[in-house]
């Protein structure tokens, strides 16, 4: 025990590949390899621990930062701005980065090859066993001018600001999780990468493609969505999403004079959604809301044309065509005869649907936070929203997990949005032990 105790400190302040090699074949000789390399494992736990404790406060500066520059969906300049401090924040750690334009389908119902936001893609290459991603996306849902009256505000336990909770609060957990393997001289992986898309909040039509591909190239894949609200929790399974348009063409004619010569467009689509507004079964978590309608343009004339759309949800891919397949059905049966009805059927975004893999990941998730005290929720059942970690996991070459961020309150709010700074230290230690164990191989599937 008296070797054991004089080269344990030795150890761990050695940083020598070739040296601590050495070391491992001399204690190995000596039978104490195990107990070393377990207390070491400790040590290093505990240094994650206190340099995850002493990061609330700049992280809280990080987030200040980001909710200072306005970033919605469609603001290319500040999704540019914001992008860029987030780039040289990565590039300072060591990451070699690449700004990925993109631009939505041409096939898309709205955007129609629109650009958009580009991917914050960063590397570093380490020497471990397993390749890391870890995904969040910077776009909100606010128009520009909005963060004058939600500006970045702490107020005891709550810091408040414009897309705080959804989703720069992931963004600065990544930065900072990179940031804190940086300071124990941590990179034990094969690779650490670090994705943030800007067109998140609108279905990512511009970056579903890079997370498709990225995901089946990744070991694991680590999505920060907030983590919850009252519980602290991961997610196995969020809704897929499609966008229906509705397009009805009729015959306008004079409202007063003759109305029976027309063919009132906003009549049928009103027909049209009104049948179909119960269409989906809500045990499956398959529904559909129409949300947007347009028709007509002048008060004495009967419209020639009206169109709506709908947002349409479910908890498993393979209802959704279901789901297209009634509705098809339903257009064949009108209201008013010699009326044209056109009706896209948009897939933008699968569901996140668990599988082994990402199972194990939840529960090693558990496991680490239970390391410090905290209980843990993994939600199993999604609640409606869509996020990337289905598109990362919808060919994956291993595990996915959602909600990495903070826990957090009010997304999509224009006056009350926040999250929890006791959750910023948990949080912070959850993220970095779960890319060492991850990158280490210690988590098996």
């Amino acid at each position: 025990m008296r070797l054991q105790t004089a080269l344990i400190p030795l150890l761990r302040g050695l940083r020598s590949k070739f040296v601590l090699l050495t070391l491992g074949v001399l204690l190995a000789q000596a039978g104490l390899t195990g107990a070393v390399v377990a207390q070491d494992s400790v040590a290093l736990n505990q240094s994650v621990k206190q340099k995850a404790d002493a990061a609330v406060t700049p992280l809280l500066e990080t987030l200040k930062t980001y909710v200072g520059i306005e970033s919605g969906s469609r603001d290319l300049e500040g999704l540019a701005k914001l992008g860029d401090v987030i780039a040289a924040e990565l590039k300072d750690l060591g990451m070699q980065v690449e700004i990925i334009p993109t631009k939505a389908l041409d096939s898309h119902p709205q955007l129609k090859g629109a650009t958009l936001g580009s991917i914050i893609y960063a590397r570093k290459m380490g020497t471990g066993k397993k390749k890391i991603l870890l995904i969040a996306h910077r776009d909100t849902v606010y128009s520009k001018g909005m963060g004058v009256k939600q500006p970045f505000r702490i107020d005891g336990n709550r810091a408040y600001g414009l897309g705080i909770a959804d989703d720069k609060n992931g963004v600065a957990l990544i930065v900072h999780t990179v940031r804190l393997l940086k300071e124990i001289g941590f990179n034990d992986y094969e690779e650490l990468a670090v994705a943030i898309n800007g067109d998140e909040e609108i279905g990512s039509p511009g970056s579903s493609a890079f997370l498709i591909e990225k995901g089946g190239f990744y070991d694991a894949v680590l999505s920060y969505e907030g983590g919850g609200y009252e519980k602290n929790m991961v997610r196995l399974a969020t809704s897929s999403i499609a966008i229906v348009e509705m397009k009805v063409e009729g015959k306008a004619s004079h409202a007063g004079a003759r109305p029976e010569a027309g063919r009132n467009a906003i009549y049928e689509l009103s027909h049209q959604i009104l049948k179909t507004r119960n269409f989906g079964d809500p045990e499956l978590g398959l529904k559909i809301n129409w949300t947007v309608i347009q028709g007509g343009g002048t008060r004495n004339v009967i419209p020639a044309s009206a169109s709506a759309i709908a947002d349409v949800r479910s908890l498993f891919n393979k209802d959704m065509d279901k789901m297209e397949a009634d509705l098809r059905a339903a257009i064949t049966e009108k209201l008013i005869p010699d009326t044209k009805i056109d009706l896209s059927f948009f897939r933008s975004r699968p569901a996140f649907e668990a599988t082994p893999a990402s199972r194990v990941i939840a529960k090693r998730a558990v496991e680490i936070f239970n390391e410090i005290g905290q209980p843990l929720e993994v939600a199993e059942v999604a609640t409606g929203g869509g996020t990337d970690a289905a598109l990362a996991g919808l060919k994956p070459k291993g595990g996915v997990l959602e909600s990495f961020g903070l826990r957090g309150y009010g997304a999509h709010s224009n006056d009350d949005e926040y999250v929890f700074i006791d959750s910023i230290a948990p949080r912070l230690y959850l993220s970095t032990r779960m890319v060492m164990d991850l990158g280490r191989g210690l988590v098996q599937w």
